[in-house]
């Protein structure tokens, strides 16, 4: 498609005439491909529990690490992805990002058809995975330039909410296509399940044979159409507000390749600060929560000494840092988005860690690693959260516009305490019983309970940023408070994979919840005092 060097959308005739095809052509292109990055940069969250079931050769607490690993590499990369669409245009963008998540999903699906793949290859094909989280930032920047202030909220909604049921499709799409040899000899050979699996239709029993090599092939049949589409259906704004210094196709691609590389070399060096040696890291276990310090601060530092347009760029975008308010709102955002992201990582390996196995007394010490028969399939449960999550975040939104969205966040607050209070109690209870799945049903609705109380919150913590911020910071601030809430993706799967080896997974639950209550008085303080600067925004 033609670079587009006049694009006014706020005037109502050329909209009608020209803007709205473009517009919606663009609009119906994003969503899909960002569909494809959020399914890529979480799939670890059900690869694991079917590696769980076939018996591959690595710890539950290991298999926790891929997943923080992709969490932290999405999250980090979301930081120059802010950036792309000025410096690189949004069809050269789109198409560059969507063709690199073949990368992950092409080295997955050849890495998982051999059990004794070394456990480092699966660490770097977690860490590719990261592309997919990074895609946000630049798609929702891309689609906001698209559309007409009266309409761009439905826009944003639309391309935001239904990309992210790219979890919830990922955890219904993958578990169903390794039932099926579907790519015949190119595919690889089935494995035997040595421990009952399942699909969103029920389970299915150990000894069955199951293609897990397909949970990463089967994006292909969507990537490779995508870019297709990508490059030949969507537009770069050569305007002086959206674009207006944009190069050639392969200097953009190569701009966006040295910003990533950035990105990537923080994110690999926090990863090795923390991560013991056993798992490639340095041994030095810095505590996760310096090590994401450094990793922000590395990434924006190193952003920053660029030379030429894109240091000048980030000059004008760096001003945000200068308000309080972003930062108090990365906290409550983190509480929110971070935490829906976070247990959609890891809600499936939770599922299978604690009720699929018996907890028991062996020579009076307890035991976790006896298969369960009458557990529940986590591939069966675990897109329920996820779902509600993302299915009910626009709501949360009109409700904030009727009623304030510091109060809509507020008892949103409370709500998740309670439930992730109710979690911890239960988890606790069947992570010490011989019968876990007893209580499986009060432990699974309260976690749904939880994800609809983080859906709510996205879409109320949004529209408290745009009244808070004038208008030239306000998007800037939704780009880094995305990036900042990214972080629960690692955080969160980091956290339980360490209290599963320490054989307190309640712990994680509780923790959060007293971090809720910390977000609870930061909003009140900031946003709910009648003395505050805003009051219930």
């Amino acid at each position: 498609m033609a670079d587009l060097k006049k694009w006014d959308v706020e005037d109502p005739d050329f909209w009608e005439s020209e803007g709205k095809k473009i517009a919606n052509r663009n609009l119906w292109i994003s969503i899909p491909s960002l569909l494809c990055g959020f399914a890529v940069w979480l799939y670890w969250g059900i690869i694991t529990v079917q590696m769980l079931n076939l018996g591959f050769p690595f710890e539950k607490s290991q298999l926790f690490t891929l997943m923080a690993i992709a969490g932290l590499t999405g999250a980090t990369l979301r930081i120059p992805s802010s950036f792309f669409i000025r410096l690189c245009g949004g069809r050269n963008t789109i198409f560059f990002t969507t063709a690199l998540l073949m990368l992950p999903a092409l080295g997955t699906g050849i890495a998982l058809q051999d059990q004794n793949t070394p456990f480092w290859v699966f660490q770097v094909l977690a860490l590719l995975s990261g592309f997919g989280g990074g895609n946000f930032a630049s798609s929702m920047s891309n689609i906001s330039f698209f559309f007409p202030k009266k309409v761009q909220g439905l826009a944003l909604g639309l391309n935001a909410g239904l990309g992210n049921f790219g979890v919830t499709t990922m955890q219904m799409l993958i578990p169903l296509s390794m039932t099926v040899g579907m790519f015949g000899a190119m595919g690889g050979d089935p494995m035997t399940l040595l421990s009952t699996s399942g699909t969103l239709v029920g389970k299915i029993p150990a000894g069955t044979e199951t293609y897990i090599q397909n949970a990463g092939f089967i994006w292909l049949l969507f990537l490779v159409p995508l870019a297709f589409f990508s490059w030949f259906g969507m537009n770069n704004i050569r305007t002086e507000q959206v674009s207006p210094n944009l190069g050639n196709p392969v200097s953009s691609m190569a701009m966006m390749t040295g910003m990533l590389a950035i990105s990537f070399f923080s994110a690999i060096f926090g990863l090795w600060l923390m991560l013991p040696e056993a798992v490639s890291g340095s041994g030095f276990k810095v505590p996760k929560e310096i090590a994401l310090f450094i990793v922000i601060a590395l990434t924006v530092s190193l952003l920053k000494i660029i030379p030429g347009q894109i240091g000048q760029s980030l000059d004008r975008q760096y001003k945000i840092f200068d308000n309080k308010h972003t930062w108090v709102m990365s906290i409550i955002y983190t509480m929110t988005f971070g935490s829906f992201i976070g247990f959609a990582a890891c809600f499936p390996l939770a599922i299978k860690v604690i009720f699929g196995y018996q907890h028991v007394l062996v020579d009076g010490v307890m035991n976790h690693d006896l298969a369960n028969a009458n557990g529940p399939s986590a591939l069966m449960y675990a897109w329920m959260g996820p779902f509600i999550g993302a299915l009910i975040r626009p709501v949360g939104g009109m409700i904030a516009d009727k009623f304030g969205g510091a109060w809509v966040t507020h008892i949103v607050s409370f709500v998740m305490v309670i439930s992730a209070g109710g979690v911890a109690y239960y988890m606790k209870a069947a992570y010490n019983s011989a019968t876990p799945e007893e209580h499986f049903v009060p432990f699974f609705i309260l976690f749904l309970i939880l994800f609809a109380a983080t859906g709510i919150g996205n879409g109320s913590t949004f529209r408290s940023i745009a009244m808070i911020f004038p208008k030239e910071q306000a998007g800037p601030v939704l780009g880094w408070t995305s990036a900042v809430a990214a972080y629960g993706a690692f955080y969160i799967p980091k956290v339980f994979g360490e209290q599963i080896k320490a054989t307190t997974p309640e712990v994680a639950l509780y923790g959060f919840a007293a971090f809720y209550i910390v977000c609870i008085m930061i909003n009140w303080w900031f946003y709910l005092r009648k003395d505050g600067e805003f009051y219930n925004p």
